[in-house]
């Protein structure tokens, strides 16, 4: 942790600091027992799991004695017969004037994809080199775990009676697209109503650099099916008269990028804002670009990665090479990924998208779009009191001044969360590092980042025990 108790000349800030510091190893060793639940949202996957993690985050939520009610909560799945996955949901009512404060995170994880690729088990805590492997131990296990042990320190500092009001909401499908988020929110509108929401699923500058999020990327995922032929035929007795659907979709996708790999889809906008120093070397070294590979795009790297738009096609049902025929395939689905700017409307960006490939569509092929989600991008509000305070905190808790940040990543349901309650400031936060490696094999937290992560909060709640509305 960066700073000392010495360091902090109010009492209280020191004694919080204080509580942090002895509470990390337990911290630690609840966040490995919540990794070692493969609490999974993808209906593919054993759903028994994911009931025992959010019991698991109960648990953890109750043992703080700091709330007047903790409970696992699911919320219907708008227009389906279903409910979402197990949330836990605690609060504790502000008393003297106090704020509330909603600390949001998610307890299911991502698929650990394949297991080889890992260079330990995904589901067995690993310390290793000041980091802890595992799938979740970062995304989001260490931000359900930031606001236990925040929650800790502050009941150990100036005991479990204090007046802050505190709503904590830890959801269980955020990467399963949050189905039932709205209907959450609507049916629990009167607990989760805060002064200020703290979002912790996001990054930093760098392992001891804080990052304050201020703006993220909206999202449109969809499936695009190309046909060209109304069933399969020999690819030597047909081949070069007969345009078939694999020869169609890669002509079609190649004119979504221009020649440089950037989007070149008319209707999808760039946000226009500065960007801090980041370099190619630096780029290389967070994403592991090859050697002998090139950045794409154009304009600052950041502002490529922040503030314009992106496609990218994450997966195609296709014949396996395993399986390869000399055979006219008659149709080709592609799943496309694109982020777009900060300031557009999702809806006009698929609309957009849409246009573009009906339009580019070669040889009169087929296109048909299905299977669409849409999130919206967000910009944060930062003129507001609890982005001060939260930017003082983050100082005294990494013992550096954050720097505001651009995500290229979505997080759709804070549009949601701003829809729901207007009044609130959001604080999208985080304890990842560019080199987390989330939704990868080889996911980890960096430990120290974690430390600085919970005395940010901490101390954030202490000091905003002491504010009066």
């Amino acid at each position: 942790m960066a700073s000392s108790p010495s360091s902090l000349p109010d009492p209280v800030d020191a004694a919080v600091v204080d509580a942090v510091r002895n509470g990390i190893p337990a911290a630690l060793g609840d966040l490995g027992d919540l990794v070692r639940i493969p609490g999974i949202a993808w209906p593919a996957f054993d759903q028994d799991e994911l009931v025992r993690s959010a019991e698991a985050v109960a648990a953890l939520a109750a043992g703080t004695g700091v709330f007047d009610s903790v409970r696992v909560v699911r919320a219907a799945i708008p227009g389906t017969d279903e409910v979402g996955q197990p949330a836990v949901l605690a609060t504790r009512a502000a008393k003297n004037g106090r704020p509330t404060i909603l600390l949001y995170a998610h307890h299911d994880v991502q698929p650990p994809g394949d297991d080889a690729l890992w260079e330990t088990p995904p589901f067995e805590p690993t310390v290793r080199d000041g980091r802890l492997y595992g799938r979740g131990a970062a995304d989001d296990k260490a931000g359900v775990m930031a606001h236990i042990a925040a929650l800790r320190a502050v009941s150990e500092a100036i005991g479990d009676d204090f007046d802050l009001g505190v709503a904590l909401f830890i959801e269980g499908e955020e990467e399963y697209g949050s189905r039932s988020f709205g209907q959450f929110l609507s049916d629990n509108r009167d607990a989760l109503r805060a002064d200020a929401i703290v979002v912790a699923d996001s990054g930093n500058w760098d392992s001891e650099t804080p990052g304050l999020t201020v703006s993220l990327r909206g999202a449109v995922r969809f499936t695009l099916t190309v046909r060209t032929l109304d069933h399969a035929s020999h690819s030597g007795m047909f081949g070069g008269a007969v345009p078939d659907s694999m020869m169609a979709t890669i002509r079609l996708l190649d004119t979504l990028w221009d020649e440089n790999g950037a989007v070149a889809v008319d209707g999808l906008l760039v946000r226009d804002a500065e960007t801090p120093e980041y370099g190619e070397e630096t780029l290389r070294d967070e994403a592991g670009l090859l050697p002998g590979v090139s950045p794409i795009g154009d304009g600052s790297i950041l502002s490529r990665i922040w503030n314009k738009p992106t496609v990218t096609v994450t997966g195609i049902d296709a014949t396996s090479v395993e399986r390869a025929s000399n055979t006219l395939a008659p149709q080709t689905s592609v799943v496309l990924s694109c982020r777009i700017a900060p300031g557009q409307d999702p809806q006009e960006a698929y609309d957009a998208l849409q246009r573009h490939l009906r339009t580019n569509a070669p040889f009169g092929a087929e296109v048909t779009f299905s299977d669409e989600d849409l999130g919206s991008p967000f910009l944060v509000d930062t003129s507001g009191w609890a982005v001060e305070l939260a930017r003082a905190a983050m100082t005294d808790g990494y013992g550096k001044a954050p720097v505001d940040l651009g995500v290229g990543g979505s997080i759709p349901f804070i549009a949601d969360l701003v829809e729901t309650f207007p009044a609130a400031q959001i604080l999208v936060t985080g304890v990842e590092d560019p080199h987390t490696r989330a939704h990868s094999p080889n996911e980890s937290l960096h430990l120290d980042t974690f430390r600085n992560a919970v005395a940010t909060e901490a101390l954030l709640l202490a000091r905003m025990n002491a504010r009066t509305l």
